[in-house]
């Protein structure tokens, strides 16, 4: 209940912009678990209540707690759509939650110009078939044809799918990375990428009117494919995405059918779409982790199911001490996320950071493009606010035109658009983030782990060639441009004042901008609140150093959270990383109220 009355706290201080005290915090008690208990009570009345959804409502009957945590609030639909816990109530993912959410949609693609077709996929995750049909169970009887992938589908190919079959939306059920007890409903634009924020702020405003019993339409699922108004997308849509990732080829391809690679897709979606491409290319070395090879939702061998994090990659690596491959390779449950470990030269493997595979694979677009004669008139390359900045020398040394967008693949996506618009979708060469996401070409508008499977194969077979591996690779890039290091701070302001004091910080900062950091002068500052950035107004502050430093500032918009990203180029690994760990004190002494 602390926790909950904590979030009705913030509720009450951006309504009066002062903290509830006494009778207030008093009043804002009762009304929680009287409006709760209410919920509750209603949900558990219903006549044709879900089987599960009665029994986890009957087992906590009495328990205030994880009433209130149930029923609190409606789970948030935002930019990502919706994921949280799966489980009974209004702040849970079940097929209530996600019958409403797509009576929103559907609301609002009846009120636009847009087509009434929506594309549908889901991953690996618990009940991710359930709702997936009952999306299309909505859409179909609001008049709107629903294409549903007939199995588990990668999120790209979701991506693929909208803008192939002519849809106004899609959506992919799916959690990303997140631990087993997590599903998701991350709903797409007729362009294949996550929808804008406007959209977003339409389709939340549908939902709120709508009653998850009483205000939606349901069609039957096997009548509704009789008539067509759901529709099972067929094999030549997600053979015509694996063709379209393999059309994305950079070299000619030499080595690469001797390339021996260890294959994780993390009990998700991979394993089809990535065999499939392997087999294109030639790849016949693949040996995929056995405990990990078919989907299950429980990712009973990795808990926090993200291949950025050692764990979750952890039996691919165990592997390869038998394999003795040349690349380990994991994607991700929904296979838009692709990580990497390579020979150490040790006898073990080394992960590569997001950053540096982002570097590595925009360094030999580049190379390899120019020198096949295939690099297009004023090339772009985009990355985000929060990645490397050594992207800009490595752009520069190319001629590449280097972009940066807000944190989030979308913007990526949102780039590749705008020059489409253009007539000049040719331009993009590439786009990564930070967190394992890369895209080689216009195909979809999400990150694509199997694109970044091609791609790293290309690349670790160009490399091969020379008896170079990618390690060999980011180090040399290293001793040409610095040794680019990035870290992450992260400062919580807990209480009933932490939302207030978090927004004070902020007014500060940039009332009294610093002159210095650590020791570092501040040569120039972004205030991305403002106008004039080129980008889309949020609340981030960057502050340049002197030395070719970067500190950014950025408070978390679900919690009372504030992160602060720290870059540092140095001569030596450990030269970068003294600088962020000064960076981090001063981060530290920043973060002080």
């Amino acid at each position: 209940m602390k926790i909950l009355l904590k979030y009705q706290e913030r509720v009450w201080y951006n309504k009066n912009k002062a903290s509830p005290k006494g009778e207030a915090l008093e009043k804002i008690r009762r009304t929680l678990m009287t409006n709760t208990q209410e919920l509750y009570t209603r949900w558990l009345s219903q006549p044709d209540l879900d089987d599960a959804i009665k029994a986890e409502l009957v087992s906590v009957a009495g328990d205030n707690d994880a009433i209130a945590d149930r029923f609190y609030r409606d789970l948030a639909f935002g930019t990502g759509g919706l994921r949280g816990v799966i489980g009974a109530g209004t702040n849970r993912m079940n097929l209530y939650t996600v019958r409403k959410a797509t009576q929103g949609l559907a609301d609002y693609l009846n009120a636009s110009g847009l087509p009434k077709k929506v594309a549908i996929a889901h991953d690996s995750r618990h009940n991710g078939e359930l709702f997936a049909r009952e999306t299309a169970r909505v859409l179909a009887a609001n008049g709107i044809t629903a294409y549903v992938y007939p199995r588990l589908e990668p999120t790209p190919a979701l991506s693929w799918a909208v803008r192939y079959l002519g849809c106004g939306a899609g959506v992919c059920v799916t959690a990303s990375h997140n631990p087993a007890k997590y599903n998701g409903y991350k709903v797409y634009g007729a362009d294949g990428c996550q929808i804008t924020l406007e959209a977003a702020e339409k389709i939340l405003a549908a939902i709120e009117k709508i009653d998850c019993f009483d205000g939606v339409k349901l069609a039957d699922y096997d009548k509704a494919l009789a008539d067509s108004s759901i529709v099972r997308i067929g094999d030549k849509c997600l053979d015509d995405f694996v063709q379209a990732v393999y059309d994305q080829r950079v070299g000619d391809g030499a080595g690469i059918d001797a390339l021996k690679l260890v294959y994780t897709p993390l009990n998700g979606t991979g394993l089809e779409c990535v065999k499939k491409l392997l087999a294109k290319l030639g790849v016949t070395h693949v040996t995929v982790v056995p405990e990990q090879e078919k989907p299950d939702g429980d990712f009973p061998t990795c808990p926090y199911p993200n291949p950025e994090i050692r764990e979750a990659m952890q039996k691919g690596l165990e592997l390869c001490d038998t394999v003795k491959p040349d690349i380990l390779l994991g994607t991700d449950p929904d296979c838009d996320r692709c990580g990497t470990a390579v020979p150490d030269g040790k006898g073990g493997y080394r992960l590569i950071t997001g950053n540096e595979m982002g570097i590595i694979l925009l360094d030999y677009i580049c190379r390899t493009r120019l020198a096949l004669g295939t690099m297009p008139a004023d090339p772009v390359a985009v990355t985000t606010i929060v990645s490397t900045d050594m992207a800009a020398p490595v752009a520069k040394k190319y001629g590449v035109e280097l972009r940066r967008t807000l944190t989030g693949f979308k913007f990526i996506g949102e780039q590749i658009g705008r020059l489409e618009a253009e007539g000049s979708a040719d331009r993009y060469i590439f786009g990564f983030e930070e967190s394992y996401g890369y895209l080689s070409g216009a195909h979809v508008r999400d990150k694509d782990g199997v694109n970044a499977t091609l791609l790293v194969c290309e690349a670790a077979a160009w490399y091969a060639q020379q008896g170079k591996t990618l390690l060999d690779a980011i180090e040399a890039l290293y001793k040409e441009f610095g040794y680019y290091r990035n870290a992450l701070c992260s400062f919580a302001f807990e209480g009933e004042s932490g939302m207030h004091t978090m927004q004070n910080l902020m007014k500060n900062l940039r009332a009294n901008a610093p002159a210095e950091i650590a020791g570092y002068k501040v040569e120039s500052a972004v205030d991305y609140d403002t106008d004039g950035t080129g980008l889309p107004r949020a609340n981030v502050l960057e502050y340049h150093l002197a030395g070719g430093h970067k500190l950014m500032i950025r408070p978390s918009g679900t919690e009372p959270k504030i992160k602060v990203y720290l870059s540092a180029v140095g001569e030596s690994e450990a030269a970068a990383d003294a600088v962020n760990a000064a960076l981090s004190k001063a981060a530290a002494e920043i973060m002080k109220v």
